[in-house]
């Protein structure tokens, strides 16, 4: 989901951030706010703290002012120490104020804004998990073991915060969902020609996993990186009869070639025969060769040759 952000120049030509139009359904979507560097203020803060102390230790100070600068200054300093937060690499934070979106933050460092404003850290760090084991039935209703993994980063901070509860266990729930719903759509095996299945194309298969987790994470400001399935499986009660089911169909197919290559071969053998003239074969002669052949190039087993001494004239 992509959000554009506006900028203006006020007099002073300092950038002001344009106010992050709520959507069409009135979420929030993410906006820079600005901030300075938090070194400047902890230091003029440890300079205060630490000459009011010097004073109140050493006697310096007026009696009248040691009861009332450690009852004023101590709250001024924690007032002062609230306004500054910490942004690490790849992290965000969420500003607000009394419970309105004011701003993100992504300078890196020690940062000063309002003392006001509530901070929540947002990581935007790529971020991975493996769902666990799913039992579904696939397209052809037969019951499959699916899971996958998951490659995700909070792309906008604060629809990640303010459109979901909580955006972790958002992402986790949705996207098993996806996974049941994208397992229900396809067959686990292939069985036309050109057909997708779970088993056979595992990249178009991860292609749309990751469309489908990502259009369920939209809304939470989520980007999908990839998706792609880590156990794919029947269910225990039907494997058996599955892999059965699998060696019948490589048998057949096996099979299916071999038949084609030694109809070929004996149409090849038959031919060469003729049109060299080695032997002349009636019809029921050449019915007798190419059973033979036949028997020979399809069977599974090896054949006990038989030398004819007889003559085939």
């Amino acid at each position: 989901m992509t959000h554009i952000v506006e900028r203006s120049s006020d007099g002073d030509g300092a950038p002001n951030t344009a106010a992050a139009a709520p959507t069409k359904d009135g979420d929030i979507s993410e906006k820079p706010v600005s901030s300075v560097s938090g070194i400047p203020f902890l230091a003029v803060l440890l300079i205060l703290a630490i000459v009011a102390a010097f004073l109140v230790l050493t006697g310096a100070m007026p009696r009248s002012l040691r009861a009332v600068v450690p009852a004023l200054g101590i709250p001024i300093l924690i007032f002062g120490f609230s306004g500054l937060y910490k942004v690490e690499p790849n992290q965000a934070a969420v500003l607000s104020l009394f419970g309105k979106y004011v701003g993100t933050v992504r300078e890196n460092g020690l940062r000063f804004n309002n003392p006001f404003y509530t901070k929540k850290k947002v990581s935007m760090r790529v971020r991975n998990f493996e769902s666990g084991k799913l039992k579904v039935n696939e397209l052809d209703g037969s019951p499959i073991e699916i899971a996958a993994i998951v490659v995700w980063e909070v792309s906008d901070s604060a629809e990640a915060v303010f459109n979901v509860d909580d955006y972790e266990s958002f992402v986790q729930i949705q996207s098993e969902a996806a996974i049941r719903a994208m397992a229900t759509s396809y067959p686990y095996d292939q069985h036309e020609v050109n057909q997708i299945s779970l088993r056979s194309h595992p990249v178009e298969i991860s292609n749309r996993l990751r469309d489908e987790i990502q259009d369920r994470l939209a809304k939470a400001g989520i980007n999908v990186i990839e998706a792609r399935i880590s156990h794919l499986a029947y269910s225990p009660e039907i494997a058996q009869a599955m892999l059965q089911r699998q060696q019948a169909g490589a048998i057949i197919a096996a099979r299916q070639k071999i038949v084609e290559g030694a109809v070929g071969m004996v149409e090849m053998a038959l031919e060469e025969l003729s049109s060299k003239g080695v032997v002349e074969l009636d019809n029921e002669r050449r019915a007798t060769m190419v059973s033979n052949l036949l028997v020979v190039l399809c069977s599974d087993r090896a054949t006990q040759p038989v030398v004819n001494t007889g003559s085939l004239y």
